[in-house]
């Protein structure tokens, strides 16, 4: 369910114990908040771990920002917990970063203009020139920043720096064709969303669709998840597949592809914009 009345959410993981539950919500009964949304999850008894997403709306409670955080401390260290708090009226700030292909960016595009998507864009980065004109159409700044081979690090510097300067809060892979320095990775822990399609470990490297094609596979899925170190190992966010046959050529699985990669990027970047991933370890839980 979307909250459309502003939201303060609460993001928790902590050991599993009795209590939990009953002690965040006297926390928000007591300021005057109304739980609008609330989920929870427990592991299995050898992890004992318990997470917990709840929002409640923003009127009406009384708690500024830094009293609740004041406030909510005492429960926190009582229960060992790591948490968060987000207000659903402080949009997150979000960069784009493309190489050629445009399916994935035409759609986030869409999506954002139209509203879907409840984030600030500040910018579209490229490696290419050949997308500008896609991003100056609906208004969004457009830079090209070439990477080169012998000069990678360098220019990944330069990149990160111009991404700093325009304060982004996660930034969003929309099928860039270079592999990210781990200084990068480093600077947006769990904040930088990549796309893949799921052909991976069968189908690594160039022309996976020709490959999947001559082995005659029936389905064609897309991954999206976090970016760490270990490239395309990030905690997964979301997936899903689409379905083929022996009529389809090469061509056909590549539009199916592309279309079930649009998709799955755009769920999982909603997902992470509403508060709704917690990761844990190398997983996540989503609400």
């Amino acid at each position: 369910m979307s909250i459309h009345q502003p939201a303060i959410t609460l993001l928790i993981s902590c050991p599993d114990r009795p209590g939990i539950v009953a002690s965040v919500s006297q926390f928000i009964f007591e300021h005057g908040g109304n739980i609008l949304e609330s989920d929870q999850h427990s592991t299995n008894q050898e992890e004992c771990r318990f997470f917990m997403r709840i929002s409640f709306a923003e009127e009406g409670f009384r708690l500024a920002p830094g009293e609740l955080v004041a406030g909510f401390q005492p429960i926190a260290e009582h229960f060992q917990m790591s948490w968060s708090v987000s207000y659903s009226r402080r949009r997150k700030r979000a960069g784009i970063l493309v190489s050629k292909l445009d399916h994935c960016l035409t759609d986030l595009l869409w999506r954002w203009k139209s509203g879907e998507l409840a984030m600030d864009l500040a910018f579209v980065l490229s490696n290419h020139p050949d997308l500008e004109p896609l991003a100056q159409m609906y208004g969004v700044p457009y830079h090209h920043l070439p990477v080169r081979k012998e000069q990678r690090q360098e220019d990944q510097r330069r990149m990160l720096d111009l991404i700093g300067g325009a304060s982004v809060d996660f930034l969003i892979l929309a099928r860039y064709m270079q592999i990210l320095e781990p200084f990068v990775v480093q600077s947006y822990p769990q904040r930088i969303i990549n796309i893949h399609h799921s052909f991976l470990p069968a189908f690594v490297g160039a022309n996976p669709y020709q490959r999947a094609f001559q082995r005659g596979v029936k389905l064609i899925g897309a991954t999206a998840h976090y970016v760490t170190e270990s490239l395309d190992e990030g905690p997964i966010i979301a997936q899903d597949v689409i379905h083929c046959n022996h009529r389809d050529t090469v061509e056909d699985l590549v539009r199916k592809g592309r279309d079930v990669e649009r998709r799955v990027l755009a769920e999982a970047v909603r997902l992470h914009t509403e508060d709704r991933v917690l990761v844990y370890e190398n997983k996540t839980i989503v609400f």
